[in-house]
């Protein structure tokens, strides 16, 4: 399992312009984060994208989610850009991978039924690690993910776990489904987002689990500009040791 990095003094002060949103699938997060980024004047990045980009090469040249140390080499070798989004189809950013828009092809429900698999592996997670804490440390940065405040910053400024209820997130996805032109039936993605929470939160590498220091905000029921402000008023009230405001934009 990933070992959380010591915190000093130097890497807390680096990390204040980090806000770590964590949860289980279809909770908001993205689009959440995307919001909140644009309020504050940081970038926004999504380290699910990493993993399901491993997932759709693992696909394509036929290696097994199984395969740990096949997947690690991708991970390490994979070509990943995360840039704004250049389209008004309803997605949050753009995923290249060696030149290739793959945005939707990693949404695909090939990609979404072994993308658990592959990242429960231990050699995938810490194939990506130094690309997202690279990350972190160029802030200000909003981090989306499933142990962002657990693992890969648990330093950060302000740590936030997103959740609702499964019904709740596979209507989303449903919904989102749906306008894809995808023939998924309702009860498909809602047994999917079992699946992947129990496997998110049981596996050894990393598994999906609330930081003790994170501010938890169910989003059943909540519209987006709700959970947005909410969020964006802990961020305001943020301050650095001499007493100045971290996020001034």
């Amino acid at each position: 399992m990933s070992e959380a990095r010591p915190v000093s003094a130097t890497t807390a002060v680096e990390h204040r312009h980090v806000i770590a949103i964590d949860g289980p699938a279809a909770a908001g997060k993205s689009t959440v984060a995307r919001l909140l980024a644009d309020r504050l004047g940081a970038m926004l990045f999504d380290t699910g994208v990493l993993y399901r980009v491993v997932a759709l090469i693992a696909l394509r040249c036929g290696a097994e989610p199984s395969d740990e140390d096949a997947l690690a080499h991708i991970a390490r070798e994979a070509r990943i850009r995360v840039t704004p989004p250049s389209q008004l189809d309803g997605r949050l950013y753009d995923v290249w991978l060696d030149g290739e828009d793959v945005t939707w092809a990693i949404r695909e429900p090939e990609v979404g039924a072994i993308v658990s698999p592959v990242a429960e592996h231990q050699a995938v997670r810490s194939a990506l690690l130094p690309l997202q804490r690279a990350i972190a440390s160029a802030g200000p940065v909003v981090m989306v993910g499933r142990d962002i405040g657990t693992v890969v910053v648990p330093d950060a400024g302000l740590k936030v776990y997103l959740d609702a209820s499964p019904h709740e997130r596979a209507r989303r996805r449903y919904r989102e489904a749906l306008g894809r032109g995808s023939d998924e039936t309702f009860a498909d993605v809602l047994a999917e987002t079992r699946t992947r929470d129990a496997i998110d939160s049981g596996r050894d590498a990393a598994p999906l689990r609330e930081a003790p220091d994170a501010v938890r905000i169910n989003t059943d029921g909540q519209s987006i500009d709700a959970v947005v402000a909410a969020i964006e008023s802990l961020a305001r009230a943020q301050r650095m040791p001499n007493g100045d405001p971290v996020w001034t934009s």
